[in-house]
Formats: C-alpha cells, sequence, structure tokens
C-alpha cells in the first residue's frame, strides 16, 4: 500500500488555502464531486505538483441489501482514472432502503446509517464489496462509521465485524478514528477493545475530525476542531501500527488556514510520538485466519478467470475470493429490516422493536437537519427568499416527507409542497418560490424557442392564480 503521508480532505471553499499549505503530501476529494471531464483547476494543479488526490465515495451504500449499482460503481472507476489514484475508498453503511427486496417506495437516508452487526449482513456486505472490487481499478478501502444508534441482537462487536470483513475480502480498512470516539459516547464502545480486535495490518489510512456534544450524544460533525479524546485514539491506534495516511476532515464552519495548519501539526505530532518504537507502516495485504469455511458454491470457468484478472484477485489471497453460498435469504432478511428503520427514521412509522425511541428520535432530527443544510447549499436561493422561515419549514416538511431522489429533487418537491398547500401567504415571497419552481422544474437548460417561452409564461400566470 502507498505511503501517503499527512493530508487534508480538499473542499472547494479551501481550495486555495490547501494549496498554499506546508507539508501537504495528500488530499481527499468527495467522489460524488467530482466531473472527470471538468476537474477543478485546483485539483488538477496539486496533481501537477505531485500531490495524491484519493476519490472518496458516499453514496454506493456498500452495506444495504441491495447489489452495489453499475452507475455508480462506473462513476467511482471514472473519478479514479480521472485522478489518477492509488486507491478509492467508501463506507460501511446503508444510504437508502426500500424497492423491490420490500416491494415497498424506495427510501433515501441521504446519510451514511450504520449496518447490523450480524452474520447476514456481514454476508451481504461482503458479497458486495466483491462485486466493487471487481469493478474497481484500483484497491479498495472501506470506512467505519460513527453511529447515533445501536441495532439489536448484534452478534458481533465492531472490531469482530471489521476483522472478518478483511479476512474473506482482502479488503483495505479506513479507520476513522472519530467514529470511534462518537461510538463510545453514543454506545459504550470501548476504542481501546475495537483497536485491540482489528486488522491493523489492513489499515490503509486514517480520518481525524472534530464533533461537538450535545445532551450526552456525540455529533461526528466535521466541523469544529479535533478534541483531544480523538487524537488519544490516533495515539493509540498509531502506537501499534504506523499508519500508512492520516487526514484531517473538515465539511463546513471553516476557520482560518493557520487553524487547520495547527491541527495538521497536532496530527503529524501525535502520530510522529507515538510511532516511535513501532515498525513501518502498514503495507502487507491480510492474511486470512485459518478457520473452517463453507463450501464455495460452483463458479464458471470464465468467472473465475475474469477474478484472476481483476484488481480485487491481486489484492487478496485465493481463499479470500471464493465464492460464499447464494446472499439472497440473508439480502431479503436485511432488507426488510434496513426499511423499517429508515422508514421510522424519515417517515414517521413505528419505531422497530428492540430500538431506543429516544435515541431514532435524536437520530430522525438530525437527518431532517441535514437535508435542511444541503438543500440551502443546492438551492441558495430557498433560503435567501424565505429567509427565517426556511429551516422551520423544512424540517417540518422533512418529518413528513421522505426524501425519494437526490439532494435537488428534494428542494423541487419542496418549494412545489409550499405552493400546492398555500404555505406561503406573503404574495411577494409566492411569486418568488413560483419563479424559482417554474425556472428549474423544466428540461436544462430551458428552451428559448418562442412557444417555450410562451408556455413557461402561461404556467406562470396559472400557478400565481
Amino acid at each position: 500500500m502507498k505511503h501517503l503521508g499527512t493530508g487534508i480532505g480538499w473542499r472547494p471553499e479551501i481550495a486555495a488555502a490547501v494549496e498554499g499549505m506546508p507539508g501537504i503530501d495528500w488530499v481527499e476529494a468527495v467522489a460524488e464531486n467530482v466531473c472527470p471531464g471538468h476537474l477543478p483547476e485546483s485539483l488538477v494543479r496539486l496533481r501537477e505538483r505531485g500531490v495524491t488526490v484519493v476519490p472518496h465515495g458516499v453514496s454506493l451504500g456498500l452495506g444495504g441489501a441491495d447489489r452495489p449499482d453499475e452507475g455508480k460503481l462506473a462513476d467511482l472507476a471514472a473519478a479514479v482514472e480521472a485522478l489518477g489514484s492509488p486507491l478509492v475508498t467508501e463506507h460501511i453503511a446503508f444510504v437508502r432502503a426500500g424497492g423491490a427486496l420490500t416491494a415497498s417506495p424506495r427510501l433515501e437516508a441521504g446519510h451514511l446509517l450504520p449496518v447490523p452487526r450480524t452474520r447476514d449482513a456481514l454476508d451481504v456486505l461482503c458479497e458486495n464489496i466483491r462485486i466493487a472490487q471487481d469493478a474497481l481499478p484500483v484497491p479498495l478501502a472501506v470506512e467505519n462509521i460513527a453511529a447515533l444508534i445501536a441495532w439489536p441482537g448484534e452478534e458481533m462487536t465492531e472490531g469482530q465485524f471489521l476483522y472478518d470483513l478483511a479476512d474473506r475480502t482482502g479488503v483495505r480498512l479506513l479507520i476513522d478514528v472519530a467514529n470511534l470516539h462518537t461510538n463510545h459516547v453514543n454506545r459504550g464502545e470501548d476504542p481501546a477493545k475495537a483497536l485491540d480486535e482489528l486488522p491493523v495490518e489492513a489499515i490503509a489510512y486514517v480520518h481525524v475530525a472534530g464533533g461537538f456534544e450535545r445532551d450526552g450524544v456525540w455529533h461526528d460533525s466535521h466541523a469544529h476542531a479535533v478534541p483531544p479524546a480523538v487524537l488519544a485514539i490516533l495515539s493509540d491506534l498509531s502506537s501499534r501500527v504506523r499508519p500508512p495516511g492520516v487526514l484531517l476532515e473538515r465539511d463546513e464552519n471553516f476557520p482560518a488556514p493557520a487553524e487547520l495548519e495547527q491541527e495538521l501539526t497536532a496530527i503529524r505530532e501525535t502520530v510522529e510520538k507515538a510511532s516511535i518504537s513501532v515498525l513501518p507502516a502498514a503495507s502487507d495485504p491480510v492474511v486470512p485466519a485459518v478457520s473452517e469455511a463453507p463450501e464455495p458454491t460452483e463458479v464458471p470457468d470464465e468467472a473465475v478467470a475474469s477474478a484472476a484478472a481483476s484488481p480485487a484477485a491481486e489484492r487478496a489471497s485465493g481463499d479470500a475470493l471464493k465464492a460464499s453460498p447464494s446472499t439472497d435469504p440473508a439480502r431479503q432478511r436485511l432488507a426488510l429490516a434496513q426499511a423499517a428503520l429508515l422508514s421510522a427514521l424519515v417517515a414517521g412509522t413505528p419505531v422497530p422493536e428492540g430500538f431506543d425511541g429516544t435515541r431514532l428520535s435524536v437520530q430522525a432530527r438530525a437527518l431532517a437537519g441535514k437535508r435542511a443544510d444541503v438543500v440551502a447549499k443546492v438551492a441558495p436561493e430557498l433560503p435567501e427568499i424565505l429567509a427565517e422561515a426556511y429551516r422551520k419549514a423544512f424540517v417540518a416538511y422533512a418529518h413528513s416527507h421522505p426524501m425519494t431522489g437526490g439532494y435537488r429533487r428534494d428542494a423541487l418537491d419542496f418549494a412545489e409542497h409550499l405552493l400546492l398547500g398555500g404555505r406561503l401567504e406573503d404574495p411577494d415571497v409566492r411569486r418568488r418560490v413560483s419563479d424559482w419552481w417554474l425556472e428549474r422544474s423544466g428540461p436544462a437548460p430551458l428552451s428559448q424557442h418562442p412557444a417555450a417561452r410562451l408556455a413557461r409564461a402561461t404556467r406562470r400566470v396559472l400557478l400565481r392564480r
């Protein structure tokens, strides 16, 4: 595995600052925000200087019951090729539920939600990761996530779950020490025990980030300074194995560049101090433990040949790539469980048995708030038009209207909800929201043909009436 060094999450808001920061060996860019044919000039300049750029996916949903979407995998592979990246990363999470497996409407979380640490979930996740590995041109690493809620009836600890995952697939791990801290506060899980159990030799790199605590719940905000407790977990990890790379994540509420540089210095010094007596950075592939494995199902010769030629085959032993029994029954059970949980979070349906209703309420409010924040970025005209009423109106809307598409669709649906429900009493506000919705609900770019312009004007008049 390539030695990455010290890096920072590249975001457009701090692009210029990142370019000017000393000691930046690499950056990570959100894969969904990378257009392969039109890379941001800042990323192009960084690459030309020899700075490694790693795409970090957030929407694949490898922990979901469905098999990975081929289109999303193709987009992720295209981002890798465009950036010349040595690896690509994603999350151990589900982000959507429902659909064909449950014969229910498709629901989008707009957030990374935890998978249950059960054998069913592990079987599905392993197969999904193998599918992704075969579709990607470089090694894949997957990240542990932060969670406000815990699944009832879990069969493994986080460390055991990650160990078995790496053992069975050969996948690398992206360990987020801030997420370990979050799970310590919110779920009572000991970070040291997790580090004891997980295969540190499989680590590709490490995330470090800040957050805040409110009413006994830790929120992994990526908008606050890194606390000492997170640096302490980084130190513990670095005393066990020198991580190939460490990266500071910051997604909003960006401080002055000097403050970010101070945080990077603290991270660098923490790793150096803890790694003095540790062997070189993790670089060897995970060696599967000797254990009894289920009999493999029969695989066509051409499929074996394809797997042997894939990047996954180069990263894992032959045993790790043996086909597992059909996961279809496990997918069905997982699909029903995830759909019930997500529906309770975003559609107000009853809390599934075994879950903490109070914690689910906290998570539901957090999801609605995040939707409001992201829609405000995607459609900044709406909070500008609605002013102080925007957030309250959107959160009320979100609690009874699940997101079924992306955030741009969500913004349009919210505006339509306001207009059709007669919730805009001010005529000027109603006109401005109507104009905004009409301009964006049709084909893009809008046709300038006289007939099309007349049709838009007619719709505008009718909607105002």
